[in-house]
């Protein structure tokens, strides 16, 4: 299998090998399958800007090459697909989005349309990002182990990447709220049950299972695929989806405030120092 990349991941693949590191992603073509790994799994795959670049330049290169017809995301090994942003990272003052890619959103994916059909391959826990990862894609195969939850509220934090108003939209409404307001998961058998996901497969057949599904559709006449995507969740001719617009905008306005309360730096100290939070509601 040959790993491909754009200009701007091949740069950042040099200057990582320079630094003696894995990437924070992979990028592979298999047929007319785009699969990338999320590579940090010693940090469960949490998010930092070298990712986010990694993840959208390939994001980029799907949308432009007409051999690409699905994508596949997954995560290294077999505890976490992905943790969210790295906390570590933001209690350091580091962005987990770099300046000029803030319209891709988390893990350069959340918010990064493409007419490409996408399929999350959830190989392991899927919280906060990770679970707004699932719910920004197409399609969902998780491992049997894998558990869903936006474990915000525990950090001080919101679901900023989407999570909330695509939860809202994808589970009954009472069932969604439990979940924001306590930060609790869920199973994968019980993400099945609330339709959050596919299919639910063991640990090991979770990546041959998403890439089967893949070529599948990758079958299918191309631009029948993604009209019916697109006629779906009413895409604009920009990718964009007049649908979520007062989502992101609630979400716009709630951020910033949160970000820069108390409880947002307790929470993310708290953390790091693996310490219960003492929350001052300011």
């Amino acid at each position: 299998m040959n790993a491909e990349h754009s200009p701007t991941a091949n740069a950042a693949n040099a200057a990582t090998a320079n630094a003696g590191a894995e990437p924070a992603a992979l990028v592979e073509h298999l047929d007319a399958v785009m699969l990338i790994t999320l590579n940090r799994p010693s940090a469960r795959n949490a998010v930092n800007a070298e990712m986010c670049v990694r993840v959208g330049d390939a994001l980029e290169e799907a949308e432009r090459d007409q051999d690409v017809r699905v994508v596949v995301l997954t995560g290294a090994g077999d505890k976490a697909f992905c943790a969210g942003a790295d906390l570590k990272a933001i209690s350091r003052g580091e962005p987990v989005i770099p300046p000029g890619r803030e319209h891709w959103g988390l893990a350069g994916y959340v918010s990064h349309a493409i007419s490409k059909p996408t399929i999350a391959a959830v190989n392991g826990l899927a919280l906060g990002g990770g679970t707004e990862l699932a719910l920004a894609s197409d399609l969902v195969v998780a491992a049997e182990h894998a558990q869903f939850g936006l474990p915000e509220v525990k950090r001080g934090l919101v679901a900023a990447a989407g999570g909330a108003f695509r939860l809202m939209d994808r589970l009954p409404a009472v069932v969604a709220m439990e979940l924001l307001l306590t930060g609790e998961p869920i199973t994968a058998a019980r993400a099945a049950e609330l339709n959050l996901v596919n299919r639910v497969v063991p640990g090991p057949e979770v990546l041959s299972t998403a890439l089967g599904l893949a070529r599948t559709i990758a079958a299918n006449a191309p631009l029948a695929v993604q009209a019916h995507k697109r006629i779906a969740l009413a895409q604009g001719p920009a990718g964009e989806r007049p649908r979520e617009e007062p989502g992101w905008a609630a979400t716009a306005r709630a951020l910033p405030l949160i970000v820069a309360s108390e409880d947002a730096k307790e929470g993310a100290l708290a953390f790091v120092e693996k310490r219960a939070p003492v929350w001052r509601g300011r």
